[in-house]
């Protein structure tokens, strides 16, 4: 891959931009996906954490979307010789906050393009890094996309010892189909894995509908904001290993005066996603 490393250097710095609203209609969605009150918000009120992500949204025509759901690669991303895509991470910084029904824009460029070998084989890791901001509110986030190659064999996760440590905070959540669909919607994220069974199954060779990191993540978030009462300042997360529909998941989390450490838990006890955020 060394020679096409050479090609994906002329992306690196390519930026895009976007403008939208961060409408109250969408946040009473998000809040309802999450079973919390979706009368709880109301137009001025600070956006919650990661509710960012249903704004600002790439909007290909069908016509420009592959096979698996994404947007074509070739249009901002380069096209790169591998079709699965993951979320593997991110960080976020907040200064300020942005308020619901502002009108918001991003601005998103590429700011590496590594190629890499993992246990899987070969890989590459693509970082972008996204700001978005508000009347008085910016979000700078760098998030961490890996492409690999589509597997030929059905996921097999192996088992690893669950975390011996106890966390203050700990509360089960169960992504059922209806929690995936929505969240997809309201974040226009047309990949099949989240939604499409036999896809998921049959071509990315997973055991069943995948959870999305990003859900994820924010089911973290959600967990350190409502405890502790604080918005936060900085959150990162690193995705472990996935998680599916209709298998319980566990988070937790534990406050250390401005820090909180976060995790989710799957099925079985291991650690899925890890995270930690610094409180405002």
């Amino acid at each position: 891959m060394k020679g096409d490393a050479g090609g994906w250097d002329a992306w690196i710095g390519r930026s895009d931009e976007a403008v939208d609203r961060a409408s109250l209609a969408l946040v009473r969605g998000m809040l309802a996906t999450l079973d919390r009150d979706p009368d709880g918000a109301v137009d001025g009120d600070p956006l919650p954490p990661l509710f960012h992500w249903m704004y600002c949204r790439e909007v290909a025509p069908g016509s420009r979307l592959d096979s698996d759901g994404h947007q074509k690669r070739g249009d901002f991303l380069p096209a790169l010789p591998f079709s699965r895509r993951m979320w593997a991470g991110g960080r976020l910084a907040f200064d300020g906050s942005l308020r619901i029904g502002e009108r918001v824009r991003r601005r998103s460029t590429i700011r590496s393009i590594t190629p890499k070998t993992g246990r899987s084989g070969p890989l590459v890791l693509v970082t972008v890094q996204h700001r978005v901001s508000g009347a008085v509110g910016e979000i700078v986030e760098d998030q961490d996309l890996v492409f690999l190659e589509r597997p030929t064999e059905p996921l097999k996760l192996p088992a690893v010892p669950g975390p011996e440590d106890e966390m203050a905070w700990s509360e089960p959540v169960t992504p059922d189909i209806a929690m995936l669909f929505r969240f997809s919607a309201l974040t226009f994220n047309a990949h099949r894995i989240h939604y499409d069974r036999s896809y998921a199954r049959d071509v990315e060779m997973y055991p069943d509908l995948v959870v999305h990191g990003p859900l994820t993540a924010l089911l973290l978030a959600d967990l350190a904001t409502r405890r502790s009462g604080r918005a936060l300042r900085t959150l990162a997360f690193r995705a472990r290993r996935p998680m599916f529909v209709d298998r319980r998941i566990t988070v937790q989390g534990r406050r250390v005066e401005n820090q909180v450490d976060l995790r989710a838990l799957d099925d079985t006890g291991a650690v899925a996603m890890s995270a930690d955020a610094t409180l405002a």
